[in-house]
């Protein structure tokens, strides 16, 4: 993996969490909740609701959905390598 797609993948899940934090804050602006717990929450909810929306609709409606996480283009990871196979041992020799 290149460092432009490791830094790429940081980004697009950075802005997520970002965006979550702004949405929680925004919200938590109309309400009188004190709970540092309920903000976590909120957080975590918003950001992982907010990366599947466009995760999904970058996957099947258009690439172009990839912008609101960041980067228009999500990484590219490698292939794994091919293990060597081992052949099994042979009867009787």
């Amino acid at each position: 993996m290149t460092i432009y797609d490791t830094l790429a993948s940081l980004w697009r899940t950075a802005v997520p969490i970002i965006v979550g934090t702004l949405v929680t804050v925004l919200a938590h602006a109309g309400l009188n909740v004190d709970s540092a717990a309920a903000i976590a929450w909120l957080t975590a909810a918003f950001s992982g609701a907010y990366y599947t929306l466009f995760r999904l609709l970058e996957a099947h409606v258009s690439p172009a959905w990839g912008w609101l996480l960041g980067l228009a283009r999500p990484p590219a990871y490698p292939a794994p390598a091919a293990s060597p196979t081992v052949a099994p041992p042979v009867k009787g020799a």
